[in-house]
């Protein structure tokens, strides 16, 4: 992709960098000048249009039209931006970094190689908005970045390799910041980066690698909407049983698992007043979610070697005393623990295209 480099920088030395981080049911914009964030928002898309469209790559053109809509609406020039940055999808598993978007890359998300997902739609939108400012386009940290160690790809059937799917973006951005909070250098590191949100990824980062992480879409800890690992031979059973379509047993595994199965919610907040007003049901299903956190949380200690600089826990659900509480009191002999509430994904996306911009990283050719 050409672009015109009068864009990289204005005089000032400021970069102007747009991200656009694409959901289920709404486009995450944010724009920022260096690292600090301008405005961000949300454009919600309505039931009707998500519904009126087969697969998500029907969505692409409302989607498309309402970010420029919404630039228009902020008075947000694209001729003004340095860079466009969308979410990284279900593509290739990659190493961790910034890759500039392609045409190979937009092909492999149109066809869903590992699924289809409405981050699939990101490196699309942001090539599509790039090319009217003739801009480069990034993605960062996709979740298919893949870092495994050798040893870590066995699952016990040769037919089925361990996968790594996690909340790489979130990770990365936060073994940065555990490194810069506890003057680590990040090269030599070894932290337990956890994420706890709507799915739960805990990772063994080994110099700043993605060395081991459960599959935050079906294994590992259950999350307020994930079943995490299951029991297999009665899983099988269900599986087979004629009681359920395929559809269903994936929502089960991926969708309405986890807090949604055992308490009809997904929202924490409901749940920890459910506790405070009594409700014991609530209470230990809570705890137990805590509890196979922090066995995970072990669990990649022992591929650490037992060498653990620190545990970083993010994620929205981070901001939970309660759940908090009861992981640390698990966890807290292995090493400290550091806190680092909510997402930092938009702020991801952006400081990756920056280091690019910068010339401090080299962007990567998806091939």
């Amino acid at each position: 992709m050409f672009f015109n480099e009068a864009n990289k920088s204005t005089a000032d030395n400021s970069k102007l960098i747009l991200v656009i981080n694409p959901g289920s049911t709404s486009t995450k914009l944010a724009l920022f000048n260096n690292s600090k964030k301008k405005f961000s928002c949300s454009i919600t898309h309505s039931p009707e249009q998500i519904a009126s469209s087969p697969t998500i790559w029907d969505q692409f053109s409302f989607r498309s039209q309402s970010i420029l809509e919404t630039l228009k609406e902020h008075s947000c020039d694209i001729e003004s931006l340095s860079a466009i940055v969308g979410r990284g999808g279900l593509l290739k598993p990659l190493t961790g970094g910034t890759y500039l978007v392609n045409e190979t890359m937009i092909g492999d998300a149109k066809e869903g190689l590992r699924g289809q997902h409405a981050s699939n739609l990101g490196c699309a939108l942001a090539d599509a908005i790039a090319k009217k400012a003739n801009l480069p386009a990034y993605i960062v940290d996709p979740v298919c970045v893949d870092e495994f160690e050798p040893l870590a790809r066995y699952s016990g059937t040769p037919s089925i390799e361990r996968r790594s799917l996690s909340h790489a973006l979130n990770i990365h951005a936060v073994g940065r910041k555990a490194a810069q909070r506890l003057s680590i250098d990040l090269a030599t590191s070894r932290f337990i980066v956890v994420h706890l949100g709507g799915g739960i990824s805990v990772c063994a980062l080994k110099n700043g690698k993605i060395i081991d992480v459960n599959d935050a879409s079906s294994s590992g800890p259950f999350a307020p909407e994930r079943s995490g690992d299951v029991p297999l031979l009665p899983f099988i059973d269900i599986c087979f049983s004629g009681d359920y379509s395929q559809e269903e047993i994936k929502k089960m595994v991926m969708g309405k698992g986890g807090l949604y199965a055992y308490l009809g919610t997904t929202n924490a907040l409901e749940i920890e007043e459910r506790i405070k007003q009594g409700d014991k049901k609530a209470q230990e299903v809570y705890l137990a979610m805590a509890y196979q956190v922090a066995k995970e949380i072990g669990a990649m200690a022992t591929v650490l070697k037992g060498k653990v600089m620190a545990i970083a826990i993010s994620g929205g659900l981070a901001r939970s005393s309660l759940l908090i509480q009861h992981i640390s009191d698990r966890v807290s002999h292995i090493a400290r623990v550091v806190l680092f509430p909510g997402e930092f994904e938009l702020e991801a996306m952006a400081e990756g295209a920056l280091r690019v911009l910068n010339k401090e990283e080299k962007a990567k050719i998806y091939r």
